[in-house]
């Protein structure tokens, strides 16, 4: 299955913590042509997990369901995982 790259993906996403508190789930879309920083989140989580120093705090998830954004500023010394659920739109003849 072949999706263009400018189709919207609609991913809920859950944040874990240190001490086992959740953040979320956040509904949130991402395309090319419609911002937002759910790819962001985790691209810079998973780095950091890699070693990398942590050069963002503040993630912007926007919510096309409900017209919202949900601002997440995030130690990534406290997080514990993050969970990254994406509901793929089928093609119109899928």
């Amino acid at each position: 299955m072949s999706v263009p790259e400018n189709a919207l993906t609609n991913h809920e996403v859950t944040v874990c913590l240190t001490g086992g508190a959740v953040l979320g789930p956040f509904n949130a879309t991402w395309s090319r042509d419609e911002g937002g920083d759910v790819r962001e989140l985790v691209r810079e989580y998973d780095g950091f997990l890699q070693g990398e120093k942590q050069h963002r705090f503040k993630f912007h998830l926007h919510d096309t369901y409900t017209n919202t954004v949900h601002t997440l500023i995030l130690n990534f010394d406290q997080v514990t995982g993050i969970c990254d659920h994406v509901r793929l739109k089928s093609p119109p003849n899928g």
